[in-house]
């Protein structure tokens, strides 16, 4: 699960002859993940595409181009289609029609984006009222239609010069205005001076056509309700030949990918004239079932040599490949690849050697720089949780994978946060429409996610005793089945409850200190396999600070500077330790279970002080004089926990402000009760000594009881939302800054093996 699965690095040379059985076979089997020729090898050259190569490709753009005109999608493959033999001709036929509506329906968009903006600029004309044959066409008027200021205007004609006389015609708000001068001069220079916007007229029509803006904008819309019709048409058109094609050019698509990929195959091989080399990894599992599959299909052609394995020590540690010398046999004859060469010598070409290139020294050379790729080996209930770890990054074969420890902790931290049977429950169903109802693989992971999520949330929640908020899983079981005198755990947000808010506190500041040292321990292991002394000096030295500055800070060395829950939150009650100055009474309120834990002894904390101290040097030693201030972050990275139990808080008081507002609640002896089965004044009564904290808005009339359902419904549905954005952020924060950064780097190969499973297509 902290490793990937183990990988082999797989030679396989053969002659020319046989390359595109090779090519198919090796395709069909979809394991080996291909490495790319470099080109390091003396007398070897890249591989050349097989023919058909290009014209393959080019008819994969033109699909993959006429699924987005239609619009294609997965829903629309009801029924595998069955390929014709000349697949291009028939996407030709496809192609022509799609591109045919799809060209008259931009034309069509593109004269109604015009008739559109026509009817925006002829909105001044109608405004104005005059009609439009009277706005031009005069040998002796210079006419203008724009927007300005009409007391700017007429002062601008009166200093043109040339202009006799001039008129003005405006709307109401003044701003468009119509201007004609006489005699016809050119007064378009005094118009800008004066700040006039002139717009172009509009023709008029043609002969017996109504002449008024009204009319203009009556032939615009009937011409835009015509072009709408006939763009609605084209659409029709086109959705009826997606339903028609959709399948098939699904299918084209896949058959068309499977032919390009093996097309271009060689282009990763390293070749000779007569022989080729191909290199890649595998699962070292699958190693025999890719041997055998070649054998099958070539026989003795080609030789399958397994010459790495990527191993790992008894520790998990990541060990240097081991390189198999000689390889670890094959398919045929070693001396195949020679053979082959001969072959080709005879057949009139040259006949070079194509052996697995060596270093000179008998040791495997890689035809590429390409590591391992990585296949993430996690139990099924713990693979949803990859998608989290792989948003930083997936992680390489020589990491460790922190998915198993994120799926131990990310749903305990959600569930602890949260802790509410109702908001679990919501949570999980949530998660499960996900999981089985979403096709992204994305999605699914988070659904997957949610449902762990969800069920820690509900199982803290039965701890907790709380059904959104309210405390009725503790009067049913916990005090009505078990005999308990209330639910086992709580949240602490009650006065008499303090004691549980700083156990909690101690809680996660423990949790912390162990996620946070994992993450060291995990880097030092990581490091110590390429450099024990870095591996000392860049994560021991942080674990050694850490462990030693948080051991003595739960010791009871100098207590009296420390916070009193340290020594309180565990211990028993009444029991007050004597370097603390406490009443019984307030001891008692803050004892949350009785352990008898006071702290651990004054001993131990100065050896943790003496611990601290040797990590503290050797950090100085790695990182120089940053390290005073860096060294702050083994306090800075585990009081982030403390979000946890801050988070526990805010959620349980948002739920409770929900409740008090609709049931109503009091308070009594530090106790909250909310109105459940009686109002106010029942309240008092049965308790003299209560304070009403809210009479609840169901005890308060007809409109209120229905102003009162509305924020109960949408203040659940609100911390609800709220639980996924602050609970789920600062889970996965602290997964991601205080344990991640600790040791994890990400940037690993995904391994993506040769071949393609089809869906609608078929087998080819």
């Amino acid at each position: 699960m902290l490793r990937p699965e183990k990988m082999g690095r797989v030679s396989v040379t053969g002659s020319k002859a046989v390359l595109n059985d090779v090519v198919e076979t090796a395709h069909d089997l979809n394991l080996l993940h291909l490495s790319d020729y470099d080109g390091g090898w003396e007398g070897f050259e890249p591989g050349s595409p097989q023919e058909g190569a290009d014209s393959a490709s080019d008819a994969l753009v033109t699909v993959r181009s006429l699924q987005s005109i239609l619009g294609v999608d997965e829903t629309d493959a009801e029924s595998r289609p069955v390929l014709p033999d000349d697949l291009h001709a028939e996407i030709e036929e496809v192609r022509t029609q799609v591109n045919e509506l799809d060209d008259r329906r931009d034309e069509l968009d593109d004269e109604l984006r015009g008739v559109e903006e026509e009817l925006e600029t002829i909105r001044p004309f109608v405004e104005l009222g005059i009609d439009l044959d009277l706005l031009g066409g005069y040998e002796n008027l210079s006419v203008a239609v724009g927007e300005g200021d009409e007391a700017a205007v007429r002062e601008a004609m009166v200093e043109q010069p040339g202009v006799d006389s001039h008129e003005t015609f405006a709307v109401d708000d003044g701003e468009t205005l119509a201007v004609f001068a006489y005699p016809a001069v050119d007064i378009s220079d005094a118009l800008v001076g004066a700040q006039f916007t002139a717009y172009e007229v509009p023709e008029p029509g043609t002969a017996g056509e109504d002449v008024s803006p009204e009319g203009y904008v009556d032939r615009l819309e009937q011409r835009r309700r015509e072009l709408t019709s006939k763009l609605e048409t084209v659409e029709d058109r086109l959705e009826d030949l997606r339903v028609e094609v959709g399948g098939f050019l699904l299918a084209a698509e896949e058959r068309l990918a499977v032919q390009v990929q093996k097309a271009e195959a060689p282009l990763s091989f390293a070749t000779t004239e007569n022989a080729f080399v191909a290199e890649g990894w595998l699962p070292y599992d699958e190693y025999v079932d890719l041997a055998e599959g070649l054998q099958e299909a070539v026989g003795d052609h080609v030789d399958v040599d397994l010459v790495e394995v990527a191993e790992y020590d008894e520790d998990g540690r990541p060990t240097d490949s081991e390189e198999i010398a000689g390889g670890a046999g094959g398919v045929g004859d070693p001396t195949a690849a020679a053979d082959a060469d001969a072959e080709g010598a005879a057949d009139g070409g040259s006949a070079p050697a194509s052996e697995v290139v060596t270093d000179g020294a008998g040791a495997d050379v890689a035809m590429g720089a390409t590591g391992p790729p990585v296949i993430q080996n996690n139990p099924a209930p713990v693979r949803p949780f990859e998608a989290l770890t792989n948003v930083i990054n997936l992680p390489k074969y020589d990491e460790f994978d922190p998915t198993v420890i994120v799926f131990l902790t990310f749903p305990a931290f959600f569930g602890f946060m949260i802790g509410d049977l109702g908001y679990g429950l919501l949570y999980m169903a949530i998660g499960g429409v996900l999981y089985t109802q979403v096709e992204g693989e994305v999605l699914k992971s988070l659904g997957g996610v949610a449902l762990w999520a969800g069920g820690f949330t509900a199982l803290f929640g039965i701890f907790y005793g709380e059904i959104f908020g309210l405390h009725t899983v503790s009067t049913v079981l916990w005090e009505g089945v078990v005999g308990l005198k209330s639910a086992p755990m709580h949240k602490g947000l009650q006065p008499a409850d303090l004691g549980y808010a700083q156990a909690w506190m101690m809680l996660v500041l423990t949790l912390g200190v162990l996620h946070v040292g994992l993450g060291y321990v995990f880097g030092f292991i990581e490091e110590a396999g390429h450099s024990l002394k870095e591996a000392v000096l860049e994560h021991a030295s942080w674990a050694l600070l850490m462990f030693g500055v948080w051991v003595w800070v739960f010791s009871r060395h100098l207590a009296a500077a420390k916070p009193d829950f340290l020594y309180l939150a565990f211990n028993e009650v009444g029991a007050t330790p004597a370097f603390l100055d406490l009443s019984e009474a307030a001891t008692e309120t803050q004892v949350a279970y009785e352990f008898g834990f006071a702290g651990l002894p004054e001993v131990v904390g100065l050896a943790a002080l003496g611990v601290a101290a040797v990590g503290f040097v050797l950090l100085v030693a790695a990182e120089g004089g940053i390290a005073f201030l860096e060294s702050l972050n083994v306090l800075v990275n585990v009081l982030s926990y403390a979000r946890i139990a801050a988070v526990l808080l805010a959620k349980a008081g948002m739920a409770f402000v929900v409740n008090l507002l609709f049931f109503g609640a009091y308070r009594d002896k530090g106790e909250f009760h909310f109105l459940l089965t009686e109002g106010p004044q029942e309240a008092l009564a049965a308790h003299p000594d209560a304070t009403i904290m809210f009479p609840g808005l169901i005890h308060s009339g007809v409109a209120a009881v229905v102003l009162g359902f509305v924020v109960l419904v949408v203040g659940h549905l609100l911390v609800l939302v709220l639980g996924i954005t602050s609970a789920g952020l600062q889970a996965v924060r602290l997964e991601y800054v205080e344990f991640f950064q600790k040791f994890y780097e990400g940037g690993g190969d995904e391994y993506e093996p040769f071949g393609y499973e089809t869906r609608f297509a078929g087998d080819d």
